[in-house]
């Protein structure tokens, strides 16, 4: 089974990290958050990636490529016998697909630019910078149990801001340190049966156009998520996903 992986925004509001890589290579403990997004799905068996990179492509597939050499280390022999010996760790028994869908292609169209490297089976997808430990054997289960196309995992993500209470003379009554939202958003983490592509089309992003025609239809379900879950959207979100790494603290590490 597959893990597609969106990986080519420009990422904009990172400009700090993005102007030398894309968003998901992006380091959270020397390691990018695509690195950490694979072992997630790894954990739970999934070892096949389609990585649908756009800009600065060539960064993601030069790690990729070379990855012992990025996260183990080695002895090298130059000269006219070359040769490399790891001395520690291990290698991922991953397989990774990287397809270069374009710089400025919208979600929708990088999916279904990558129809043929997916191939015809039921396959999991996520966005490349969020990081949850979401058990992807209960969204396979919770998929099949509802017998439809598609579906999202949704969570009620914590406000930004604490909130104040008060009654209408102005009085204060009580504060609410960063409470969860009443709304439910999507955070990825999707599980797609092979009809997907049917709904895609060029131009579109998967948000503004599949997915509706799929809730049209009443063909996409929910998985619902209460536990940590982050993008790195900014700069703010970078430093608190280090920090947590650094602690030993990180909630989406569960290998």
């Amino acid at each position: 089974m597959k893990a597609v992986i969106f990986a080519g925004g420009l990422g904009t509001r990172m400009r700090e990290e993005t102007d030398l890589r894309p968003k998901p290579m992006v380091e959270i403990g020397g390691r990018p958050v695509l690195w950490h997004l694979m072992k997630i799905y790894s954990f739970y068996g999934v070892r096949d990636f389609v990585v649908l990179a756009g800009y600065k492509s060539e960064v993601i597939k030069s790690y990729f490529s070379n990855l012992d050499l990025h996260t183990r280390d080695f002895t090298v022999r130059t000269g006219e016998d070359p040769s490399i010996r790891y001395i520690n760790g291990s290698s991922e028994d991953w397989s990774i697909t990287v397809l270069d869908t374009g710089e400025q292609t919208l979600t929708g169209e990088r999916l279904l630019r990558a129809q043929s490297a997916i191939g015809d089976e039921p396959f999991h997808c996520t966005y490349g910078d969020g990081l949850a430990p979401v058990d992807l054997g209960q969204l396979e289960l919770s998929h099949q149990q509802s017998n439809r196309l598609a579906t999202m995992t949704v969570t009620q993500p914590s406000n930004r801001f604490g909130v104040v209470e008060f009654d209408s003379s102005g009085a204060v009554l009580a504060f609410r340190e960063k409470p969860k939202m009443a709304d439910w958003v999507n955070m990825g983490y999707f599980f797609f049966e092979p009809e997907i592509f049917n709904y895609l089309r060029t131009g579109e992003a998967l948000e503004d156009g599949a997915l509706h025609r799929l809730a049209e239809e009443k063909q996409m379900s929910v998985n619902q998520f209460d536990g940590f879950w982050e993008p790195m959207d900014t700069f703010r979100e970078y430093k608190l996903l280090n920090s947590l790494w650094d602690s030993d603290r990180a909630p989406w590490k569960v290998w």
